[in-house]
C-alpha cells in the first residue's frame, strides 16, 4: 500500500488565528450554493450544492468542529441538504443572523473567539466581525473580503466551503487523521463491515 503525506497547506499564520475554532458558521446562498436561485413556475426554489463541500461538512464534525448554517432563506432543499448531511445545528429564514447565531453559541458553550464563520455577503458581517476566524469565497462582495481572514480562491457551491473545513481541520491538526482514516477498507478492518 502506498503512504499518504498530506499535500494540502495553507499560510503559517492562518494555523495561528484558526487553531482554537471549535464550531464554524456558513451562510447557503453564495457559499454553500454559488448564489444562483432557480424558482419553478411553482415557486420552489431550486439550488445547486457541491458534493465536495458536503463532503468537508461531514468531516469537520468527526474532527471535532461543530458546522452550523445560519441562512437568510428557507427552502426544502436547503433543509434536505442539510438532513442528508446530518448536520443539526440549522437556522432558516432570519434576517438577524447575529441575533440567531447568539443563542445557538451559547448553547453549544462555544465562543465567539472559539467560531469560525463563512459568508459572502453584506448580511453575514456581523458574524464574520464578532468571530475568532472570518472567511470569505472568491465570489464574495468586496466590504466581505475585506474583513475576512481568509479570502478563498475558489467561489461558493464550487469548493469554497471545502477549503474552509479543510483549513480549519488543517489548523486544529486534525487534518491528517482524518485523510489517513479515509485509507481504511473492509479488508484491512477487523471488525467488519460497516453501514
Amino acid at each position: 500500500m502506498r503512504t499518504l503525506t498530506p499535500t494540502l497547506q495553507f499560510p503559517a499564520a492562518l494555523r495561528q488565528q484558526a487553531q482554537g475554532i471549535r464550531a464554524a458558521i456558513f451562510d447557503v446562498d453564495g457559499v454553500l450554493t454559488d448564489g444562483t436561485i432557480y424558482i419553478s413556475e411553482a415557486g420552489e426554489s431550486l439550488k445547486a450544492f457541491h458534493a465536495l463541500d458536503g463532503h468537508g461538512l461531514k468531516m469537520l464534525a468527526q474532527g471535532g468542529i461543530t458546522p452550523i448554517v445560519i441562512t437568510g432563506r428557507d427552502s426544502p432543499s436547503v433543509r434536505r441538504r442539510l438532513k442528508d448531511l446530518g448536520l443539526v445545528n440549522a437556522v432558516f429564514g432570519v434576517h438577524d443572523k447575529l441575533a440567531a447565531a447568539e443563542p445557538l453559541l451559547a448553547q453549544l458553550g462555544v465562543s465567539w473567539e472559539q467560531t469560525a464563520a463563512m459568508g459572502d455577503d453584506w448580511p453575514d458581517l456581523p458574524l464574520l466581525t464578532r468571530c475568532g476566524f472570518a472567511v470569505a469565497p472568491a465570489n464574495a462582495h468586496p466590504e466581505v473580503k475585506a474583513v475576512a481572514d481568509h479570502v478563498s480562491p475558489l467561489v461558493g457551491g464550487h469548493g469554497a466551503a471545502r477549503e474552509c473545513c479543510d483549513l480549519l481541520l488543517w489548523a486544529t491538526g486534525r487534518y491528517e487523521a482524518l485523510l489517513r482514516g479515509h485509507l481504511q477498507t473492509l479488508d484491512t478492518n477487523s471488525d467488519g463491515p460497516k453501514a
